[in-house]
């Protein structure tokens, strides 16, 4: 494709496409591709002018090669855009904003007059019926106030302030409409299933494939911590499904065979195969956003307490406006209150900050699901971390593998590869990755795989029980034995590593010494969060005491708790609880999962186990543990940015009234300095937390 280079600079180029028009579509294809180039740190796409901007780190030649390779009719390209963008949102409420000035300017330089008044009063009728709506229901609210504000202001012939009034209103909710809609999408895309690879049933045989090869009517296995991917009908098995994301239900449903499983949902406990019905996922992304309107009644106690204010000060606007007009006679004197109300302001204000704060997170790989989450990360004076996956790196590899018994290493290895390739754990991920790097290919001998959560898995191999897990899971559930002739290699095995114990018929047959490295910004990262106000930062772990002590003090922790089961680590921070603190948690794997519904805000890393990141309150990039600083600092600075605004409101508003009150300032001038003020306050509530 041809381009010109518009204008360059050192990191940074606009070229504009040599084609007659671009679409929306075209433009969200060339973004994404763009997008997906090495070394390209940020790409805008502006489809009216058919230019885009990008900013790279890489060398220059490879951004020019991309371009020359690009295409919109390639389907590779089009297959790297989510179902649903942005960018159609933000188009249809540019052009909505675009229209309702325009309108506004067209009324005001070229209707007459008449014809004005005549608009005006059919608009305002709209107002006056739903303010005596919310009378009739026993509520005053803002729309009392609205519709009494705009009906005097047209009964006294001011149509030009009634108009103002409704204009800004209009405004208003537009601005507010978009901005949720906007973080609505935003938040929408950051939670997509995003599943790779799915176990597919081939003639009694499961093959690791990837989701886009998977067609209707084929049979895909789901276990304990799995995500179901696609919509279908289980045919054998019987699970326990968490559905709440979905459907509502706050308990997991039971699935046997015939009933509907959803794409989205999670396996909490037992195994099944199911037939797929919608390769597509339809309605996935419709779930999703239903989601996310439920997750906005999760207002923090702060929305909540001004949303309460604004409601409790409805009737002393009005009662203000009688008194002063019965005191003075003065109309004018008696709309100073009637013009100005504190509800509009609260009410509006609030929730778009929080709203705004969201999407900014979305932006950095933050994916919060309500606004109490964030209130309660500022407040938080406790934080837990789980080791693996967490501090740790999130890619264990395996350093040593140890065998007993006689038992050749590569086979201990290919056998610890074919039980743990079955559940998505960043240990698991090392063992399978081991046996790719030599080469280990195997084939599906087992029998059916029991994963108990936290322990470890058991199966049968040619006849023979297999188990691979912890320590405790090995000796004390299992009653593993070790052979006597290698108790000396077995008391001797090295300190500095995680260990995955191998059992063959109830005997030891190999070691799997897990090389889990801290990861690198661990220290700088978990001292930065202390700088911040996390006073007791804490560490836990089912690994043993030696390697948990080894890694907490590399980490700089307050405090570490090794060889703990899923239930300890929720008993611990429900002990927190009880002791006064605010506690939150960070995990990523099932065994993670209690522990994240039980703290004040759970977080998962969003390449652990789909149970976590769907019971969590907050998902984040699991690459950089310093995204945990920047969701510090949005929390407290939307904290900060909302108490700014309680302040302003009041303090201006009341202001307003006094100066009407005094006959300083006319009615028609309050309603204006009110809606400018609150209009103004409500879009610098959409701006960025953080200006860095």
């Amino acid at each position: 494709m041809k381009w010109k280079i518009s204008h360059e600079s050192r990191g940074r180029i606009r070229v504009h496409a040599a084609v007659a028009r671009m679409s929306l579509a075209e433009a969200d294809i060339l973004e994404y591709y763009l997008r997906a180039v090495d070394g390209v740190n940020k790409v805008s796409v502006y489809d009216r002018t058919r230019d885009a901007v990008i900013e790279y780190s890489c060398a220059r030649d490879q951004i020019i090669s991309a371009l020359a390779a690009f295409s919109f009719e390639d389907e590779n390209n089009a297959a790297l855009v989510p179902s649903h963008t942005s960018r159609a949102t933000g188009r249809e409420y540019q052009d909505r904003l675009f229209y309702m000035v325009a309108r506004r300017l067209v009324k005001r330089m070229i209707v007459p007059h008449f014809i004005r008044w005549s608009l005006d009063f059919l608009h305002g009728f709209g107002y006056a019926k739903a303010g005596v709506k919310a009378l009739i229901h026993g509520d005053l609210n803002v729309a009392v106030l609205d519709g009494a504000a705009i009906t005097v202001s047209l009964l006294r012939g001011d149509h030009d302030t009634a108009s103002q009034i409704m204009f800004l209103l209009g405004l208003g909710d537009l601005l507010e409409e978009w901005v949720r809609r906007k973080s609505m999408d935003d938040l929408a895309d950051m939670m997509s299933l995003n599943v790779d690879k799915v176990w597919l049933c081939v003639d009694g045989t499961e093959i690791l494939v990837p989701v886009s090869e998977v067609a209707a009517g084929d049979v895909i296995v789901v276990r304990t911590g799995n995500l179901i991917p696609l919509d279908g009908k289980v045919v054998t098995g019987e699970a326990m499904v968490n559905q709440a994301a979905m459907t509502g239900e706050s308990m997991p449903v039971r699935k046997t065979e015939g009933s509907y499983v959803y794409g989205g949902t999670v396996v909490e406990e037992g195994e099944c195969r199911f037939m797929v019905e919608k390769t597509s996922g339809a309605g996935r992304y419709d779930r999703i956003v239903k989601m996310i309107e439920e997750s906005e009644k999760l207002k923090s106690q702060t929305e909540a307490k001004a949303a309460s204010l604004a409601d409790r000060l409805v009737p002393y606007s009005l009662g203000g406006t009688l008194i002063s007009y019965a005191l003075t006679r003065n109309i004018q004197t008696a709309l100073a209150f009637l013009m100005v109300d504190y509800s509009c302001a609260l009410k509006l204000t609030m929730p778009l900050a929080v709203m705004s704060a969201m999407r900014e997170s979305g932006r950095y790989s933050i994916s919060v699901k309500g606004g109490k989450f964030l209130e309660a990360v500022a407040e938080a004076d406790t934080i837990v971390f789980d080791k693996t996956g967490t501090l740790t790196n999130a890619q264990p590899t395996v350093a040593r593998v140890i065998p007993f018994g006689g038992n050749d290493e590569d086979e201990m290895l290919r056998l610890a590869a074919c039980l743990e390739e079955h559940y998505p754990h960043s240990i698991a991920n090392a063992v399978v990755a081991a046996a790719r790097q030599k080469e280990l290919h195997h084939e599906e001998r087992h029998t059916t795989v029991e994963y108990v959560v936290a322990h470890g898995i058991t199966s049968k191999i040619d006849g023979r029980r297999a188990s691979i897990g912890s320590y405790h899971f090995i000796f004390e559930d299992e009653g593993v034995s070790v052979p006597e002739e290698d108790r000396p290699a077995f008391e001797s095995l090295p300190e500095e590593y995680s260990l995955l114990y191998l059992a063959l018929d109830g005997t030891l047959a190999a070691c799997l010494c897990i090389e889990d490295p801290l990861r690198e910004n661990a220290a700088d990262v978990i001292a930065a969060l202390r700088a911040q106000g996390f006073s007791n930062i804490v560490m836990m772990t089912g690994d043993s005491q030696r390697t948990a002590a080894h890694v907490a003090a590399k980490a700089g922790v307050d405090h570490y708790i090794a060889e703990v089961l899923p239930e300890d680590k929720a008993d611990f921070i429900r002990r927190q609880h009880e002791e006064g603190h605010r506690v939150v948690m960070i995990g990523d794997g099932v065994n993670d999962s209690p522990a994240l519904s039980e703290a004040d805000v759970g977080i998962a890393v969003n390449s652990g186990a789909a149970i976590a990141r769907e019971v969590a309150d907050i998902t984040i990039d699991a690459d950089d543990l310093e995204v945990l600083l920047t969701l510090k600092r949005i929390a407290d600075a939307l904290m900060t940015r909302i108490h700014r605004d309680y302040r302003v409101i009041i303090a201006f508003n009341s202001l307003l009234i006094g100066l009407g009150l005094l006959g300083v300032v006319p009615p028609a001038t309050s309603a204006m300095l009110h809606n400018a003020s609150t209009l103004a306050i409500s879009m610098y509530n959409m701006t960025d937390l953080l200006k860095d």
